[in-house]
């Protein structure tokens, strides 16, 4: 068995997050926050130590700013939902994914719209500009992928963030793609919300997800229930993180998100992505020399580039691809639009959707070359 949809949820998981995963059930069962018992507390402190741990790897200072959600969605639905108002606006790329499109889609029927800005392939000058170009009087808010879940493609987010800020408007940035790869500096960038999965490059449990912002008290909230704080009221705690957290945390989760971010740090998001580009650089060299294969983008490098290649073959429906792939050979690969229609109009793949290639740090050079050569039997 080959995997390699780890753009979808990585697997495997590192035996830590495994094995902190299976602690927390064992030993640590009761419910973070909702008593005052031995039990209670000992799960409350793993969830504040996860919560510390996140806040200290993306530079962020404060540990209330690091909300747990269910994943990225999750996330960017309490942005989005939370912040706009009728008569807003929006900027897109056109590389974002449908987790931002179905919200702002639905949002039109609450008059706030949206403006899409291209990324272009070869000048992040270029793509600074049609994202100054799409902003109007009534913009709110620009959202942006950090990496296209389709192409790889690296958009450059710290650049776009400081042009809106000059206009004094607020950036979310979708590290759906880039979250425990590409390093991700809070105190640097100044990224007003950044929402991603605790799944994927943080090589936590499904069911996770981050949002990080210190702009809480602009957003309103998406539920409200417990939260184990100010039980006497009937109004939802107005402090972050509980503000957002309503209902029973999900501890067995974030226990392996914590043992997630330990791993990457243990090996570094730079040797991570390294070894990605590594292994998709030495794909792209082995496909490129196959006549019937169709490329899309540059050869990926450490620069410009997440760890994500797509191609098509010629003459084959990219699903009968993965089909084969998953069927012949047990390699198992994403095909279709990968929930993000935009990225597909990009490069004119909307009919035809492509093969996805997504490695994490427990692939090796020798599946690439598996792949290759299986590719080349299709």
């Amino acid at each position: 068995m080959i995997y390699l949809d780890n753009a979808a949820t990585t697997f495997p998981k590192p035996m830590s997050v495994r094995n902190a995963v299976v602690n927390s059930i064992s030993n640590y069962g009761a419910n973070p926050g909702r008593g005052g018992h031995d039990l209670a507390v000992r799960a409350s402190e793993i969830i504040y130590k996860s919560r510390s741990k996140t806040a200290d790897f993306f530079g962020e200072k404060d540990a209330e700013n690091v909300i747990f959600t269910s994943g990225c969605t999750h996330s960017i639905n309490i942005v989005l939902k939370g912040l706009l108002k009728p008569g807003d606006h929006v900027v897109v790329s056109d590389m974002e994914h449908n987790a931002v499109m179905r919200p702002l889609y639905a949002l039109k029927k609450k008059k706030i719209s949206y403006s899409v800005a291209r990324v272009s392939d070869v000048s992040s000058d270029e793509t600074l500009e049609n994202f100054r170009n799409a902003l109007q009087e009534n913009t709110r808010l620009v959202v942006c992928t950090h990496v296209s879940n389709v192409w790889g493609t690296r958009l450059p987010v710290e650049r776009i963030t400081a042009m809106c800020h000059q206009y004094s408007i607020p950036v979310l940035i979708d590290a759906a793609q880039s979250a425990g790869v590409l390093g991700i500096d809070l105190d640097e960038s100044n990224f007003d919300y950044i929402c991603m999965p605790g799944h994927k490059g943080l090589y936590g449990p499904m069911g996770t997800g981050i949002l990080i912002t210190k702009h809480h008290d602009d957003l309103e909230t998406l539920i409200e229930g417990g939260t184990g704080s100010n039980s006497a009221l009937f109004e939802q705690p107005g402090t972050s993180p509980d503000k957002f957290e309503s209902g029973t945390p999900n501890l067995s989760g974030i226990a392996g998100l914590g043992a997630g971010i330990d791993f990457v740090r243990s090996v570094s998001c730079e040797k991570i992505h390294a070894h990605e580009i590594n292994l998709l650089a030495h794909l792209y060299d082995r496909l490129e020399k196959n006549k019937n294969i169709i490329l899309y983008t540059p050869r990926p490098n450490v620069y410009n580039s997440g760890g994500v290649l797509s191609f098509n073959v010629k003459n084959h429906d990219s699903e009968e691809v993965a089909a084969v792939l998953n069927r012949r050979f047990s390699i198992f690969v994403r095909a279709g639009l990968h929930c993000s229609p935009l990225a597909h109009l990009h490069h004119s793949t909307e009919e035809t959707g492509a093969v996805r290639i997504a490695p994490s740090y427990f692939n090796t050079i020798s599946e690439m070359n598996v792949l290759a050569a299986s590719l080349k039997k299709i």
